[in-house]
This record gives C-alpha cells, sequence and structure tokens, in this order.
C-alpha cells in the first residue's frame, strides 16, 4: 500500500479528505501509523486564513501512532511501537535548540513544523523530523486517548502555569476554561496553587474546572472580569494569571489583575497584527515589577515522557475533556464541530 488518506486545508475555510502517498523517512527521521488524533483551535485558525499555509496542506499536530518504519540513525524505538509527538518538533542542533529555545527551532515558532512548515498529522501516517528526539514511547497502561492529549494540550497547558512562577499557597487566575486553560488549571494544582480562580462562562467547563483542581469560577457575562477577580481577592489581585484563550480584551484583563510583582503567562492564540494592550498605570507606571512571558509549548520526549508518567502514576487524567468521537472518515464534520463549536465541543477525538 502506497497511499493513504489524509485530512487537508482545500481552500481557505474549507477542508476535505483527499489521498496523499505514504511519507518515506529520512536517515534520522520515521514515519508514524496513526491510531488517534485530536482537532485544535489552531487547526480553526489556519483554515480561517490565521496561519498561512498552501492549499493542500495536511493538517493536525495532536497525534499518536505506532512506528511504522523508521531512517537508518534512529534506534531508539521497534517498529509497532506505541509513540506520541509533540507539536513542536525541534531539530535539537540549531543554536536555539541548544540553548533551551527548541519551540523557535531555527527561527521564531519554527518548531511548529506540523503544518506550519510541511504536511501535518491528520492523516492515516504521519512523518516525524529527527526521530531520536521526537518520539516518545508511551507507557503501556496509558491510552492513546490519554496519549493524544500530552502532544499539545497538556504540555502547552502546564506550561502556561510553569510560566507563571508560582510559589506554593499562591493565588492564580486562569482566562478560558478551553482544554489549554483547563490543562493550565490541571497544571496550577501540580504546582501547589493555593487558590486557582477560573474564568469561565459554559456551565460545562466550569465544571470540568472544578473537577480539575479550581477553586472559584468568575463568570464573565455576570460583571466585569476584573471587578470580580477583585472582589474575591479583598481588592487585591492575584500573584499570577494565566491567559489562554487570545483576546486583547482578556490579555488586557489578565494583566490588570496582578499585584506588584505579579507573573502573565499568555497560552492564547492572538491574531496577526492584533495589538495588545499593556495599562501603564497598572504596570506601575513601568515600575510595577511585573512579568509578561508568552510561550509555545515545548517539544521533545523528555518533557512528553514526564507529563506521560504524570498519567501512569494516575496524577492526572485529561480525558473527562474529550466530549465527541468520530471514526476517520467523518473527519470533516469533526472539524466543523470543532469550528462552530457547537454541542458543547472542548476536544473531539478521532479514532483510525
Amino acid at each position: 500500500m502506497t497511499e493513504m488518506k489524509a485530512l487537508v486545508l482545500a481552500e481557505i475555510g474549507r477542508v476535505a479528505l483527499v489521498d496523499k502517498p505514504i511519507p518515506t523517512p529520512g536517515p534520522n527521521d520515521a514515519v508514524v501509523k496513526t491510531t488517534a488524533a485530536m482537532i485544535c483551535t489552531s487547526d480553526v485558525h489556519t483554515v480561517g486564513g490565521g496561519i498561512p499555509v498552501p492549499d493542500g496542506r495536511t493538517l493536525g499536530h495532536e497525534s499518536v501512532g505506532v512506528v511504522h518504519a523508521v531512517g537508518s540513525e534512529v534506534d531508539n524505538v521497534k517498529l509497532g511501537q506505541r509513540v506520541a509527538v509533540s507539536a513542536i518538533t525541534p531539530c535539537f542542533e540549531c543554536d536555539a535548540c541548544q540553548t533551551g529555545h527548541s519551540s523557535h527551532c531555527r527561527g521564531m515558532l519554527g518548531g511548529y513544523q506540523a503544518t506550519g512548515a510541511r504536511d501535518g498529522n491528520l492523516a492515516e501516517y504521519f512523518y516525524v523530523n529527527n526521530a531520536r528526539g521526537n518520539l516518545t514511547p508511551i507507557p503501556d497502561s496509558v491510552t492513546d486517548e490519554q496519549a493524544v492529549y500530552v502532544t499539545d494540550m497538556l504540555t502547552t497547558g502546564l506550561m502556561g502555569a510553569e510560566n507563571c512562577e508560582l510559589q506554593l499557597g499562591e493565588t492564580v487566575a486562569i482566562i478560558g476554561g478551553g482544554p489549554v486553560g483547563l490543562s493550565a488549571t490541571i497544571g496550577a494544582r501540580l504546582l501547589g496553587a493555593g487558590r486557582i480562580i477560573v474564568v469561565e462562562s459554559v456551565l460545562a467547563r466550569q465544571k470540568l474546572a472544578l473537577h480539575f483542581g479550581a477553586d472559584d469560577i468568575v463568570d464573565y457575562t455576570e460583571g466585569d472580569t476584573v471587578e470580580q477577580i477583585r472582589a474575591l481577592t479583598d481588592g487585591n489581585g492575584v500573584d499570577a494569571a494565566v491567559e489562554a484563550l487570545g483576546s486583547t480584551k482578556t490579555f488586557d484583563a489578565a494583566f490588570r489583575i496582578l499585584k506588584p510583582r505579579g507573573r502573565l503567562s499568555n497560552v492564547g492564540y492572538h491574531e496577526a497584527g492584533e495589538p495588545l494592550p499593556v495599562d501603564v498605570t497598572a504596570f506601575g507606571l513601568g515600575h510595577g515589577d511585573q512579568k509578561i512571558r508568552g510561550g509555545l509549548c515545548p517539544g521533545g520526549n523528555e518533557r512528553l515522557g514526564r507529563i506521560l508518567r504524570l498519567i501512569e502514576g494516575n496524577r492526572i487524567d485529561p480525558t473527562p475533556m474529550t466530549t465527541h468521537r468520530f471514526p476517520f472518515e467523518d473527519a470533516e464534520e469533526a472539524f466543523d464541530v470543532m469550528r462552530t463549536k457547537r454541542d458543547g465541543v472542548i476536544k473531539p477525538l478521532i479514532t483510525f
């Protein structure tokens, strides 16, 4: 068999399942036969024109599977072995990688290669560059559904919490209760936050936030977010905030609820050309000691292996976020559900 099915950007605003050749690995690379995948909001942005890629590009960066083929230099996995692959697949050789910034491999956001620079992973088979560093074995006790969260949602959300530089017992606000915000909630609890406030209006997401460790829910439809959070904190604000939605309004709110010395961690996706507001009064006229940190999910099998150990050890289970399930032949419908956010979707699981 030389052909496979792949979900591609047919044109701006439309996806399609098409036939493509099964990729062939280079000496340092691998090809994985997909067993489970998810659709990300970033895929929706791409199809809407937010991330420029050519028509016909295979979408997706959240997939797990079994090793189908490896290059001559790849000796750390076996054919048929279950593996997870991060959305970020760096080379581990360039200056950025060697200085600990692998998400920006060879340039800004350059580690985002699946879809961003080449065909992505929403296909029956997918290509993995630099396989020794980017293929992560999945423990036997971890399901494919659990493992696929590690590829992007968990590593991104946990990074959002990590970039808050939380001290034990501190208060953190997480703006947005989607998959990344919920994963940041998981991370904040793991890191010892004393109080977690999640801003979310959808009841099902509010319930999941509480399930994953939130102490308080703020519904932005019931009043000004900043005022509600300041009321909850006796006017003091929070030690750290995670902006997990991606809009100027939520970024501004995240910044204005910070205490002096507070940290803002941005993991929301912002559109190109969109100015990010900074209230100089909230910034202490430039002297408030606050930090603003953005980040793209780290890649590599060392990090993914650590997150998989948390699942293996029953420390976390992300699968309550799975709201929909589709066979791959219905991938176009799955994408439309994610695009329209209908039927209470949080994450749709696609099986092969």
